[in-house]
């Protein structure tokens, strides 16, 4: 498709995506012709050279001319425009993260002891070392870092699974075309596989028959928990080795040579857990959601110790074996049944034998086979019995054997996803738990009508109910439907406990604004044996945590928190959990309720002194942001956030969500992968070690940034406010359509029925629909208004010099820069067109 071609030069891109991209257009144009039509193949050569015009022009008559040709063209005929355009820029995506592939290889390739690559692991140790930090320090350092990606199903990303594993082998057939030692046979079999993926992609269904389910959403994480993810964390521990011996090879040989990296990186998981406002997450999907988790770390880990074992073939008659590997062995066989051709078969290879053991443990919780006392064999288990293995390779005369790479790896996977994969968070909105506890007092015979207490009553009866140990339900006594599913989920949370305590995450609580709405959580903890107040004080084995989303609620956060913190009951809750303390704030919604620029500054400031009232407490504490992909979500790149954020909150411990389409950007290659996850403890350890001056701290700027985010925030409003907004916007843009899309299992609205409100509308779908227009509105929105009230106060150079010293103020303007670079107003006035509103 000639029409299709990138010009480098034109476009600022490097030769070397330019000709890739040509290659696979050349190839789709082939397969388009072959599958969808000669007639349809130049219909796209001719819409695509319109476009290009149009968009090297911005002239309204040339967008109007491919609007009167689209006009024109059959339903039919459509679609198969349609699929070659999406084959296109699927096309296109590939090529791009082929090229980030090449460039951060290249780097790695040129990069040396005294001039690592930017941004890596090497480069904050090397930092570190001129620096004269000692490796105590610096290990020290690497001790303090908690880092927890947390995977999220949100309605941004269609892709099937079918078009990923496509897509995958896309990406591993043009790798081969890279090599430059690909030999003429082996070019032209990866020409023909890439050919076969594309055409295989034209005639592949987008999207799927029916909608998306929480089970197929379960699926759809695991695919990249259990590929790239799976093979990319061990790989991130093995960059922190390496650099240190590179750095500090002297103090390491001085301390014995070995260092063992503490598992800091664990993923987790909302798919399956996250119920706020979707109906389609139940107790027993929830359940399900969880046998699926741990029958893929099961899977998984078989595979793994099956490869290990055909390495570990170290025999007794050729090595000393120390004795505490045959007593291990031993106690498994009295509880472990192995037939005795297998048992003669490794008679004489013991680590052979132990592996057996381990891998029939574990094929025989697969098969649902195994006794309640081999049940008790969980991933702590599991990772002793391998430290086991390392330890006797060391004591004995394996010589280099101990350092088995397969051995190291598969112990950090270990420690990194246990028998669960990722462990599940739980999160409800705070009505529903209002309305359970209000039921559940109310049969209870304790109160009558607690949703109308003022919050000072209810936390009255709260705390009396609290340290009472009697149950509140009556035996027998039949619930509402939906304080029975709550319920339920509180027995699927001890089931989950009881079996492995690390697949449960934290119970988290969206749209938290008053204490009541965490210890309502304990209370329905308390009455499923979750959470009880003996002579010894609490005992409970969940983090509760608070979301704070709305404007409001983040500029109070600290002092919610101040008071939380001081209340009787929650203080020993606090003590029971180590005096440890998880705060999720909401990026997406705060957009929504108050503006790009407001948002920011209201999260920024929040995050700060949520930091220092946490440190006022003497509590570890840990934040989770909330973040989406878009910049109106408070998407961005993550390492550069991370620098951003002021120090009171730099303490090496970090959660974020990994939602929609950045998984499957950031999760589709490993050294894509890689690159995020270095970047970010990069940006860790640098900032933990020695955080930036938050410059917004300054009495004077910090009152500018207010001034500039109420001016702001008030150009926001008085645009969603507008009594015609609301049908200007649902006319304009796919948001009505976009919950009859089959993507996603989550419904649109926080609300039943069809009655759809701003109130009520998620702020995903919000976002979603000014991007599909080109707007782009909450990226950008009111940052003018921001910057011309900073202006009316300080000098621009003043204002420059905010930019160039400021890591947060950078990025907010960057992220705006880039959003209305962005945005497409040429285009998204013909959306406009759909409104009468004028």
């Amino acid at each position: 498709m000639p029409s299709f071609d990138v010009d480098a030069a034109a476009y600022g891109l490097r030769p070397s995506i330019s000709e890739q991209i040509q290659l696979l257009t050349d190839l789709l144009a082939h397969a388009v012709e072959e599958q969808v039509g000669t007639d349809t193949y130049a219909l796209a050569e001719r819409i695509a050279g319109l476009c290009v015009r149009a968009g090297e022009t911005g002239e309204p008559a040339h967008i109007a001319d491919v609007a009167a040709l689209l006009k024109e063209v059959p339903l039919a005929q459509m679609l198969g425009l349609l699929r070659a355009y999406t084959a296109f820029f699927r096309l296109v995506n590939q090529s791009e993260r082929q090229e980030i592939s090449r460039i951060n290889r290249e780097r790695s390739l040129s990069a040396t002891r005294e001039q690592p690559r930017k941004e890596s692991i090497a480069d904050a140790i090397a930092g570190f070392k001129r620096n004269g930090r000692s490796l105590q320090d610096v290990l020290g350092l690497i001790e303090q870092l908690d880092v927890q990606p947390t995977l999220t199903a949100h309605p941004t990303e269609a892709r099937r699974r079918s078009v990923l594993f496509k897509q995958q082998e896309l990406a591993r057939q043009l790798t081969k075309l890279q090599r430059a030692d690909i030999t003429d046979y082996e070019r032209q079999a990866a020409l023909d596989e890439v050919y076969q993926q594309i055409a295989l992609l034209l005639v592949t269904d987008e999207v799927r028959s029916e909608r998306m389910t929480v089970l197929d959403e379960i699926e759809h994480a695991l695919y990249f928990a259990s590929t790239t993810i799976w093979e990319t964390v061990p790989r991130i521990y093995d960059d922190i080795e390496a650099a240190l011996k590179l750095y500090y090879a002297d103090e390491l040989k001085a301390a014995g040579g070995a260092v063992d990296v503490p598992a800091f990186l664990r993923y987790r998981s909302w798919v399956g857990g996250d119920r706020d406002g979707n109906p389609r997450v139940t107790a027993d999907v929830t359940r399900s959601a969880m046998a699926r988790y741990r029958e893929n770390a099961l899977i998984l880990f078989g595979q793994e110790l099956r490869m290990l074992r055909r390495e570990l073939s170290v025999s007794k008659n050729q090595s000393d074996v120390p004795e505490p590997l045959f007593e291990s062995i031993a106690d498994d066989l009295d509880a472990v049944p192995l037939d005795a051709i297998t048992r003669r078969r490794y008679q004489d290879e013991p680590y052979r034998l132990k592996l057996t053991i381990m891998m029939r443990r574990l094929t025989r919780m697969l098969s649902g086979e195994a006794t309640a006392a081999e049940l008790a064999y969980d991933s702590a288990a599991f990772v002793r019995d391998l430290e086991l293995i390392r330890d006797t390779l060391r004591t004995g005369s394996t010589g280099r054997v101990a350092g088995s790479r397969k051995l190291k790896m598969i112990t950090r996977q270990a420690k990194a996803f246990g028998f669960y994969m990722t462990a599940v968070d739980f999160r409800q909105h705070s009505r529903v738990h209002e309305a359970a506890v209000a039921e559940l007092l109310r049969v209870g015979g304790v109160e009558a009508d607690y949703a109308n207490l003022s919050e000072a009553g209810r936390l009255r009866v709260l705390e009396r109910e609290l340290q009472n140990p009697r149950p509140l339900l009556p035996l027998g006594h039949t619930l509402s439907e939906q304080t029975a599913e709550l319920l339920e989920t509180f027995d699927v949370i001890r089931e989950a406990i009881q079996r492995e305590l690390p697949s449960v995450g934290s119970y988290i609580v969206s749209m938290t604004h008053d204490l009541s709405d965490l210890l309502e959580v304990l209370l329905i903890a308390k009455e499923k044996g979750l959470w009880t107040l003996g002579p010894e004080g609490v005992t409970s084995p969940l983090d509760v945590v608070p979301l704070f989303e709305t404007i409001e609620d983040l500029e109070r956060a600290d002092e919610f928190m101040d008071e939380l913190f001081q209340h009787e009951v929650y203080s020993r809750h606090l003590a029971a959990r180590g005096r440890f303390q998880e705060l999720m704030l909401g990026y997406s919604d705060s957009n929504k309720d108050g503006g790009y620029w407001t948002a920011n500054w209201a999260l920024h400031k929040a995050q700060g002194a949520l930091g220092a009232v946490c440190r006022k407490h003497d509590v570890a504490f840990r934040l989770f942001h909330g973040r989406g992909g878009t910049t109106g979500r408070g998407g961005g790149r993550a390492n550069q956030a991370i620098l951003a954020l002021p120090p009171a909150c730099q303490n090496g411990k970090i959660r974020f969500t990994e939602q929609g389409e950045v998984i499957s950007y950031r999760y589709a290659m490993p050294v894509i992968a890689r690159r995020h996850l270095e970047q970010i403890v990069n940006a860790l350890l640098r900032a933990t070690d020695d955080p930036a001056p938050d410059i917004g701290a300054d009495e004077e700027i910090h009152a500018l940034m207010d001034r500039m985010s109420q001016r702001s925030m008030a150009a926001y409003r008085a645009l969603i406010d507008d009594e015609q907004f609301w049908p200007w916007y649902t006319a304009v843009t796919p948001v009505r359509h976009i919950g009859n899309l089959r993507i996603a299992s989550r419904p649109v609205s926080r609300k039943a029925g069809s009655d759809l409100t701003f109130d009520s509308l998620r702020a995903i779908p919000w976002v979603f629909s000014w991007t599909q227009t080109r707007y782009n509105v909450p990226g950008w929105y009111g940052a003018g208004e921001a910057l011309d009230e900073a202006l009316g106060t300080i000098a621009m150079s003043q204002l420059q010099t905010l930019y160039r010293d400021w890591p947060f103020f950078q990025a907010v303007v960057n992220n705006a820069k880039r959003e209305m670079a962005r945005a497409r107003l040429g285009m998204s006035n013909r959306y406009a067109q759909f409104s009468e509103i004028e």
